[in-house]
């Protein structure tokens, strides 16, 4: 009985200090998005696009990178704010498939850890991304709450890639609807 008690004392004890001597890193959560193109870049808090999201304020920088896109605040908002029921369940099946893997690592040369080498590298931070912003979600998911959920503290969005790729917007828009409609059906059944 006294042994048992020990070793209970002794395990809680490991487990508390532990993370002193080992300097066990914690995960958080995306605080900042850095716009870049060519060799400028800007950045945005997290928390100061959210506030735009939600109430539509804006902080000046935000104002000057968001008058440079061309489009109006409530269309801008209405992006941010757009919701996706995906369960969990299908979202893993979806971002762990092959097609999933081939999106995710086209979709890694945009947005990108800082410093990050690879393609697997982004790849593994939006799949992370992608789980997080529906646990945060409760089982919904927008923009705001992938960023919420991206597992480095900046987050690198590569304009001068999404420009590349918006030439392409068909194709993307289709395979958005080929995920949304029949395949998902599909996973669910499977």
């Amino acid at each position: 009985m006294k042994f048992s008690k020990f070793l209970k004392l002794k395990i809680f004890f490991i487990l508390v200090i532990s993370p002193l001597f080992f300097n066990i890193p914690k995960t958080n959560a995306a605080e900042e998005i850095k716009i870049t193109y060519s060799i400028f870049s800007r950045t945005i808090k997290i928390n100061s696009l959210k506030t735009f999201a939600k109430e539509g304020k804006s902080t000046r920088k935000l104002k000057k990178i968001l008058k440079a896109t061309g489009s109006p605040d409530q269309d801008i908002r209405a992006v941010l704010n757009k919701d996706f029921e995906v369960p969990i369940t299908i979202a893993s099946k979806l971002v762990y498939s092959e097609i999933g893997n081939i999106f995710l690592t086209r979709l890694s040369s945009i947005i990108h850890p800082p410093r990050a080498n690879d393609e697997r590298t982004g790849m593994l931070a939006l799949r992370a991304s992608v789980i997080r912003g529906i646990i945060i979600g409760n089982g919904k998911i927008n923009l705001i709450k992938f960023f919420e959920g991206y597992p480095t503290k900046t987050v690198i969005l590569d304009v001068s890639a999404l420009s590349k790729v918006m030439n392409k917007v068909e194709s993307i828009s289709e395979l958005l609807t080929f995920f949304t409609n029949s395949p998902l059906e599909k996973i669910k059944t499977n």
